[in-house]
């Protein structure tokens, strides 16, 4: 039953999906079955692959299956998950040094509210060397702006 769901919203998420599909579908196992996921149907097939299988949330925390491990101590399994899921708006967040994501990830990372606005700066002015690339992973992200706070 599981297999014919997957396959179900596979189906109906391709004729949605368009181009509000995120360019980085992250970590996991549909990474590795549609490597180069340069379109659209492949993009959807890969993440709704990651889903079936609930392999990615698994790969991030124990590093395996494509997925880069933060290699920080600071770094908790809610803001690897967190950080994962939210790529795209993270990256919008601290490029415009606001925003709900970027808030969330400082109050995971226990960043007082009166030391908020100094971090959001010094991570917008960061921001390249937060996400070098599109293919950066989320474990990356997490330690570069752990670098960047320290």
């Amino acid at each position: 039953m599981k297999k014919v769901l997957c396959a179900a919203v596979t189906v109906l998420t391709i004729g949605v999906a368009g181009s509000a599909m995120a360019d980085n579908i992250g970590c996991g196992v549909g990474t590795s079955v549609f490597p180069n996921a340069d379109t659209t149907i492949k993009q959807v097939l890969a993440a709704t692959t990651n889903g079936c299988f609930g392999n990615q949330t698994f790969g991030i925390t124990s590093g395996t299956v494509g997925c880069d491990k933060p290699s920080s101590f600071a770094s908790t399994p809610q803001l690897e998950r967190f950080v994962a899921a939210n790529m795209d708006a993270l990256a919008r967040d601290i490029a415009a040094g606001q925003g709900e994501t970027l808030a969330t990830v400082a109050e995971l990372l226990q960043v007082p509210a009166t030391e908020q606005a100094q971090v959001f700066a010094a991570l917008q002015a960061n921001f390249s060397r937060i996400y070098p690339s599109a293919e950066v992973q989320s474990g990356q992200v997490i330690d570069a702006i752990i670098g960047v706070i320290s």
